[in-house]
């Protein structure tokens, strides 16, 4: 009975902090931190500025495909190895990933565009807000709090990859693919929280290499943008449908 009874003051307790008062208390996030989550959301900022010009350029030029997607993966090795001293080198590898990932996705925006351009728009918004909400309570919960979730998230990412290596030699890919698009989506929301708990953690113990921080939470991001706006692109192909079988 004891437990239970601490269990709920454990909880009674928690929501008593969970006050006005709590999302101005970022004393858990030191100064150097807070600074550092500064940077890393203004690199951050800026890759999504260069993906945006990537796929603009698909969109005159049409330049997205398997090239760019390699030489994307190519950019991100290569500042992954890049020590952190080389910052402007960094910087320019992260902005070209960027650029090239945006390019890569070009051609998923060409149709959003041939269908409906607004939904680009609810896709970028509905990502974004959902990433502020996620970072946000991973900021304003306590430390390590949610890392102990990587490890699940970790397995999703290896079931959709084992789940889309069998639908390509057994079939049913229409199941998988739709399975993978739903959950896929809720693993990299979760990823949300746990990479910026992560990057403070990193931060707390003196790992301040914000073009790397920042570079994974772009990754969350195009991984979100890109599944939400093939739900919607999919909602949007139904809906066009049943108006035509209604017209006939």
């Amino acid at each position: 009975m004891d437990s239970f009874a601490s269990f709920f003051q454990g909880q009674q307790s928690s929501r008593n902090s969970w006050s006005y008062e709590s999302l101005k208390n970022f004393r858990q996030i030191s100064p150097v931190v807070q600074n550092h989550l500064k940077l890393v959301y203004l690199s951050l900022s800026c890759a999504l500025i260069s993906a945006s010009l990537g796929a603009y350029l698909h969109i005159l030029m049409n330049i997205g495909g398997l090239l760019t997607t390699f030489a994307s993966v190519g950019c991100i090795l290569w500042l992954s190895m890049t020590p952190a001293y080389e910052e402007k080198k960094k910087v320019g590898l992260l902005m070209a990933s960027a650029l090239l990932q945006g390019a890569s996705i070009g051609p998923l925006i060409q149709v959003a565009v041939d269908i409906d351009s607004s939904l680009i728009i609810s896709a970028f918004v509905g990502t974004a807000i959902a990433f502020a909400c996620f970072s946000g309570a991973a900021m304003l919960a306590r430390r390590r709090e949610y890392l102990y979730l990587g490890g699940f998230l970790s397995s999703g990412i290896s079931l959709l990859f084992w789940l889309s290596f069998a639908s390509s030699i057994f079939g049913g890919y229409a199941a998988v693919f739709k399975f993978e698009l739903y959950f896929g989506l809720l693993v990299f929301l979760g990823y949300m929280v746990v990479d910026t708990q992560e990057i403070i953690q990193k931060a707390h113990l003196g790992d301040l290499d914000y073009v790397n921080h920042s570079l994974t939470l772009f990754t969350d991001l195009v991984a979100v943008f890109v599944r939400v706006l093939i739900i919607m692109l999919k909602n949007a192909s139904e809906k066009e449908e049943k108006k035509r079988k209604k017209r006939s």
